[in-house]
């Protein structure tokens, strides 16, 4: 009777919580997204099954060892989860590097090149990172608030504004180990949610007669110049800010493998095995991290509001840039692509060329769009580099 007593608080079961309960309902919720609305499924499925594993007790496929992890010991007593996190994130930090290669051999500087002021309004969409950043800071000195984030978990925090999941990853990796599964989980969350965020905010900012505005087709862009960009720009940026290096390295990387055309099995892999394998486990590593003893904290709601606060000014940034663009040049250009100059690739681009049909059935602004959101991805990498050459 003593034997199946001790097997019984041995158990799973026995040792579930509410949080438990709460968390798991959470990754149940994030699958039925995945699944049910196709919204976002390469990230949410994985995610959310992750969340569920890091909420069954005592199992032991999410759990690192104390102790030195390389110790054989260590290693036996580790799962693959635990040890995908301390090895390929915390400690080596490799698997977002990676996702950049792919998403490199997926890009097209094709827009940015035709028309380069559309780095502008990727730029300027990056303003909701210092937001965030700042209000962060901000709350952390409010005693009333109960919440308190160091100067490193705020920039971890503040990435969340550019919605880029992997650049997200990257930093709190290295700043804020601690936060990683929050901040990943809410950018990605609010990437998947871009749909419903932004669309209020662009027709709130711009006139029905801006968001009519047809622009004129891209020009023609020669092969030389898509040669050209990737080498001149990876250079010239990691000249700038050398922290950025492993993301934007691998970014042009797989970029200048794609547009070549004489590595062919080289930029499939990238753009298919590769990113296909990093992504199963890096989400389902930062789905593994959110146990309920790490999230249900006073902090977890403060990184939400922070990361759509954040995202609203990214936003507004990229769509103001725009329309004062138009007052200084004769070539008008739809503010709405301004909007796309937030990270989510193509999702941000898409839904300023949903916006933009909206107003104007003719319109066609995608391959507009694809400029600053491209640019986006930049700007953010940028800033994380940045981040983690101050603070790092």
């Amino acid at each position: 009777m003593l034997g199946l007593t001790q097997y019984i608080n041995q158990t799973g079961f026995f040792n579930l919580s509410l949080g438990n309960l709460l968390l798991i309902l959470v990754g149940l919720v994030f699958i039925y997204l995945a699944i049910a609305k196709k919204t976002e499924p390469y990230e949410l499925l994985p995610i959310g099954f992750g969340i569920i594993l890091a909420n069954l007790p005592l199992n032991t496929l999410t759990q690192i060892a104390d102790g030195d992890p390389m110790a054989p010991i260590a290693l036996q007593k580790s799962g693959i989860l635990g040890l995908t996190f301390h090895f390929a994130l915390s400690f080596w930090n490799i698997l977002p590097p990676l996702i950049f290669l792919g998403l490199g051999a997926l890009t097209d500087f094709t827009p940015i090149i035709a028309k380069p002021k559309t780095l502008l309004l990727g730029a300027a969409a990056q303003i909701g990172i210092f937001v965030a950043f700042w209000g962060a800071l901000f709350i952390s000195v409010v005693p009333a608030l109960g919440v308190k984030f160091s100067i490193e978990e705020a920039a971890a925090i503040s990435i969340i504004g550019g919605a880029d999941g992997p650049t997200t990853i990257f930093l709190s990796a290295i700043l804020a180990p601690d936060l990683l599964g929050r901040t990943a989980v809410v950018a990605y969350s609010y990437m998947a949610g871009l749909v419903f965020i932004q669309p209020p905010l662009m027709r709130l900012l711009t006139s029905r007669k801006e968001r009519q505005i047809v622009m004129s087709p891209p020009r023609e862009v020669s092969r030389v110049e898509k040669l050209t960009f990737p080498i001149v720009g990876m250079i010239i940026i990691i000249l700038l800010v050398p922290n950025a290096a492993p993301l934007i390295g691998m970014f042009m990387l797989g970029n200048i493998m794609a547009v070549s055309g004489v590595v062919p099995r080289l930029s499939s892999a990238a753009s298919n095995e590769v990113i296909n394998v990093v992504t199963i486990f890096l989400m389902v590593t930062v789905g593994s991290q959110l146990s309920a003893e790490r999230v249900l904290h006073i902090e977890t709601l403060a990184i939400l509001a922070l990361g759509l606060i954040a995202l609203a000014f990214g936003t507004t940034g990229g769509i103001v840039l725009a329309k004062v663009i138009n007052l200084l040049s004769k070539e008008k250009i739809n503010p709405l692509i301004g909007a796309a100059g937030v990270s989510a690739v193509p999702m941000a681009a898409r839904i300023a060329h949903s916006e933009g049909q909206k107003a104007n059935p003719e319109n066609f602004l995608l391959p507009h769009a694809m400029g600053p959101n491209v640019a986006g991805v930049i700007g953010s990498a940028v800033v994380a580099g940045v981040f983690t050459s101050l603070l790092g």
